[in-house]
């Protein structure tokens, strides 16, 4: 199997100039509710230190495109700025080499004793052409799982479409999916082929059946009229599938609601800022993510995540691994442009992803198996 690559984080050395003699960071009140002072610190996904009171420190709940906040002398907060109220003390400065009292450690995981750059392995180039090391992603999930990690799943309808309903559940009922985050397609289309067995009105080998194009609709109906998705469940009306899995397996979802939505689905969050802050509960948590053929949720949760997993000590910060699969390399690409650099590009169908990815982490597992001692 492919040795797992290390990461070895770096911390800054704040004895050293030019840390050692930088200021204490600015913070100026917040004007009015949701709006923030001028020069205010735009945040990234990379660690990030603020000098206060003498001291640096890492502010909690870091995110890409937020602001600090700093709720007492030692606790900084990363907030959204729609959810910062008049008077609180914003972080200001534009520079982010601590000469402001602000440092990103861009550098934490490059160089070291191993290659000029320690984290190229989420940074390979991507391309349909470049071969995928399954064994690497498949140690890295199943090692995740061990650690008792936040595993965080962002899934498209097309996974259900390309048949890869059976490899969905498979990671759920085997711990390997803590938070599963989509949007109202996804569980309708899997909700439609667990009571009627076909997806958007056609069976498993592609076959439309009369009245197919309904047959969503009817299922959204029956679940609004069950009482919702678990409600369903409990009362056997949907027995199989990835919701009734997360159902069974107590996995919570966060279905993100959209202009287009039919229906849509009662759990279905309608209100974007209401499904954000949901599925913020769970990317704040996240250690691993997997974005599997869903461009727009996959670019917003990626926004969401750090780039790294936080850590009592700080040389035990690691590189959030993130797993993100299309058909096209303009997802990936779109996603680390947007910031979400950390991520590791599969360029293929979720089918052969799901299907590819499941084999390999059932061999890593069955490698770490006790050998059985022969008499």
């Amino acid at each position: 199997m492919t040795t797992r690559p290390r990461f070895q984080y770096r911390p800054p050395n704040f004895e050293a100039s030019p840390l050692r003699g930088a200021p204490d960071a600015r913070f100026e009140p917040a004007p009015a509710d949701g709006v923030l002072p001028d020069g205010f610190f735009s945040t990234t996904n990379l660690p990030t230190y603020v000098k206060a009171a003498g001291v640096w420190s890492r502010p909690r709940l870091p995110r890409m495109d937020c602001v600090i906040v700093r709720q007492s002398a030692r606790d900084l907060v990363t907030t959204e700025p729609r959810k910062v109220r008049k008077g609180q003390a914003v972080a200001v400065g534009t520079e982010e080499d601590g000469s402001q009292g602000i440092f990103v450690h861009a550098e934490g995981f490059l160089g070291g004793s191993h290659s000029a750059n320690e984290f190229g392995f989420m940074q390979t180039e991507v391309s349909r052409e470049r071969p995928v090391d399954y064994a690497v992603l498949a140690q890295l999930l199943g090692e995740e799982k061990q650690r008792g990690g936040k595993i965080v799943w962002v899934v498209g309808p097309a996974l259900v479409h390309a048949r890869a309903r059976e490899d969905m559940i498979w990671f759920v009922r085997n711990g390997y999916v803590q938070a599963f985050l989509g949007g109202n397609a996804v569980a309708v289309h899997d909700l439609e082929a667990a009571i009627f067995g076909t997806t958007l009105g056609m069976t498993s080998s592609g076959q439309g059946v009369e009245g197919g194009h309904a047959l969503h609709m009817r299922a959204i109906n029956q679940i609004r009229r069950a009482g919702g998705i678990a409600a369903a469940v409990r009362q056997g009306l949907v027995s199989s599938g990835i919701m009734h899995a997360l159902v069974t397996q107590g996995v919570p979802f966060v279905l993100a609601g959209s202009i287009r939505d039919d229906g849509p689905l009662p759990e279905v969050l309608s209100d974007t800022l209401a499904a954000q802050d949901a599925m913020r509960e769970f990317t704040a948590q996240a250690t691993f993510a997997v974005f599997v053929a869903t461009a727009l949720h996959a670019i917003a949760v990626g926004n969401m995540l750090p780039a790294f997993v936080d850590a009592a000590r700080p040389e035990d910060l690691r590189p959030l691994t993130t797993i993100c699969v299309d058909q096209t390399e303009f997802v990936v690409t779109k996603l680390r442009d947007r910031g979400t650099h950390q991520a590791y590009g599969v360029v293929t169908n979720a089918q052969d992803f799901m299907h590819v990815l499941r084999f390999y982490v059932e061999r890593w597992e069955q490698a770490q198996a006790p050998a059985t001692v022969l008499r």
